[in-house]
């Protein structure tokens, strides 16, 4: 479940440190960690689909976001440029205004811009948006929660807010890569609508384990190059 999303959902199951080589001494070219557990570890990593690195990210903190006056009966979509290719996403401000406002506030502020996908596990989940890399990463705000109704089913594709519990959800989403069983306590807000092939080729790329055993962590960095959002 999902739980695990900053538990489960967020960082790559709320991942500390993970194990690296041994040091080489002060003289000598450090080597890079098995297994990257934050944003600096996986910006020396090769990048994912033989793309190049794009400038790195800029944290930013914001107290809440703006009202990015989206009205609840447009169809806003955000491009989701990444190393891999683009993933376009069809966004729902009428099932999750807040999260939507949200979405394209960060979005627009350039927010993900050079950040990573820490988490993919295969036949179910890609999760980003943790300029971090660390699974605890967020915007310094939290926004409200906007649980799907009881017949809701999280199909590939959807995409939604990963969240440590309720009244937590900030900034990291996930991409459902196939059909799945969740409990019904993370805020839907889009559905992919361009870029199956894309996913397809996401959910290939090499992983390792995390420190809970979970094969997530990925060995290629998959960076999110940008989200453009259009029609809000």
């Amino acid at each position: 479940m999902i739980a695990v999303a900053l538990t489960l959902l967020a960082g790559g199951c709320g991942e500390s440190a993970a194990p690296t080589t041994t040091r080489p001494p002060s003289d000598t070219v450090q080597e890079i960690p098995l297994i990257p557990s934050d944003y600096d570890e996986f910006r020396a990593r090769t990048t994912a689909c033989g793309a190049e690195a794009p400038a790195a990210v800029e944290r930013m903190t914001f107290s809440s976001p703006d009202d990015m006056r989206i009205s609840l009966e447009s169809h806003p979509t955000a491009t989701i440029a990444t190393s891999c290719g683009e993933i376009v996403v069809e966004l729902n401000p009428s099932l999750a205004p807040a999260t939507v406002n949200s979405f394209v506030f960060l979005a627009s502020r350039g927010y993900f811009d050079g950040t990573v996908s820490h988490r993919i596990v295969p036949g179910f989940i890609m999760q980003g948006g943790d300029p971090t890399a660390t699974g605890l990463g967020g915007p310094g705000y939290s926004i409200p929660d906007e649980y799907p109704s009881p017949d809701f089913t999280y199909e590939r594709g959807v995409v939604a807010m990963a969240n440590a519990g309720a009244g937590t959800t900030g900034s990291q989403f996930f991409i459902m890569l196939d059909d799945a069983g969740l409990t019904l306590s993370y805020s839907i807000f889009g559905k992919v609508i361009d870029g199956e092939d894309v996913l397809a080729v996401i959910a290939q790329i090499p992983l390792a384990p995390n420190v809970q055993g979970e094969t997530s962590v990925p060995l290629e960095t998959l960076y999110i190059e940008a989200v453009t959002i259009d029609g809000s």
